[in-house]
């Protein structure tokens, strides 16, 4: 007989103060020293007020990957519950501080607590979700009777200037290699720092609310679609990558090789189309019909531009989700991919509006190859 599992606890970390629309440029510099032409086009599009950075305002980094993790780790400690205490540890993300160890050594290592079992899955916004997964199936099998996941980023310290003047003095004018400000430039606009943790066990809190885990479903469209979002490598024509490995070193900096890049017509095209089809799926294979009974719908959406994209296709498919449902946080927080989900999940948690009873969809959709996930948990 399978265990239950309970969310009963959620944390997250953020590093150093917001940055606003304003100072962005002041933190991450400017490009061949001219001011970005895309920058305000894109943040009017994508809504976000504010975000999150590693570096400070005098351009000091001052947490790693692994340490936002660690931290968000740690703000999940109370009366009940140490981070001694942790039977297994999975922690996604998109880029981690090294190639090897994996990040979740690292994390393991800044806890510094005791032996346990630990899981990386890798992957881009999806990858907090496949740690998620992990966990739940860990304590679901009665192989553990807790598992803590997490969802982290430090991105900021790629987008600086200095990792992108190089090919800009190679290419000497914007207008000669358009793609910088499609495929590169647009990202510097977009992305966050932060980190997310869930604590996961097989009985719920004794007092206050915990999360039911109903369900998980993941899907890969890889097997259709070619990489939209990379890092490490570079675009063929033919929409295969060439990894960083098959570069000369030189060109690593002149072509910007680990910059993180995005194919903005894929990503208009399927990002929000793919999704629609296995979460009604997973929905209609656990007869939920009725959609009026989920009280909380939380997107992770990469930009506000996407929203009404995504309502209406929900909408033509047959699955509306009333706005006022409708629960993110992506304007003051930014977008954090691997870590968004379980940020604006941790806002609704500690709110004090959730009630017993009360169901919540979770759905992140994941440009990099074009991987979804969903979760549908119930309020106890």
């Amino acid at each position: 007989m399978p265990n239950q599992v309970y969310i009963n606890n959620i944390a997250k970390f953020l590093p150093n103060k917001p940055v606003s629309n304003d100072d962005m440029e002041s933190i991450l510099g400017l490009v061949n020293g001219t001011p970005s032409r895309s920058k305000n086009i894109i943040l009017r599009q994508n809504g976000i007020k504010n975000r999150y950075y590693v570096i400070d305002q005098e351009g000091n980094v001052k947490y790693s990957n692994a340490d936002l993790t660690a931290n968000a780790i740690k703000n999940l400690e109370n009366k009940n519950f140490s981070i001694k205490n942790i039977e297994v540890l999975s922690c996604g993300t998109s880029l981690a501080d090294q190639l090897l160890p994996s990040h979740t050594s690292m994390v393991h290592g800044k806890l510094g607590n005791k032996p346990l079992e630990i899981v990386s899955p890798s992957g881009v916004c999806c990858a907090g979700m496949h740690a998620l997964k992990y966990a739940y199936l860990s304590v679901l099998s009665g192989q553990s009777k807790n598992a803590v996941s997490t969802g982290s980023e430090v991105i900021s310290t790629l987008l600086r200037a200095d990792k992108f003047n190089k090919e800009m003095n190679s290419t000497n004018h914007l207008e000669e290699k358009p793609i910088l400000a499609f495929e590169k430039d647009f990202l510097r606009w977009m992305l966050s720092d932060g980190a997310g943790a869930m604590l996961l066990e097989n009985n719920p809190n004794s007092e206050g609310i915990s999360l039911k885990i109903e369900w998980i479903e993941t899907i890969s469209y890889a097997n259709e679609l070619d990489a939209c979002m990379y890092a490490g490598s570079e675009k063929n024509e033919d929409g295969s990558l060439k990894g960083w490995k098959e570069f000369d070193p030189e060109l690593w900096l002149e072509k910007s090789v680990f910059s993180v890049k995005q194919d903005v017509k894929l990503l208009d095209k399927y990002v929000v189309n793919r999704c629609i089809t296995p979460l009604a799926a997973a929905l209609n294979k656990r007869n939920i019909n009725s959609f009026t009974d989920v009280d909380y719908f939380l997107p992770h959406i990469s930009s506000m531009y996407f929203k009404q994209k995504l309502y209406n296709e929900l909408k033509d498919q047959g699955i509306e989700i009333p706005e006022e449902k409708w629960f993110t946080n992506l304007t003051k927080i930014g977008n954090v991919g691997s870590a968004s989900i379980y940020i604006i999940l941790e806002e609704l948690f500690h709110s004090g509006n959730l009630k017993k009873g009360e169901k919540i969809l979770l759905m992140v959709p994941e440009s990099g190859r074009f991987s979804y996930a969903y979760a549908y948990l119930t309020v106890i």
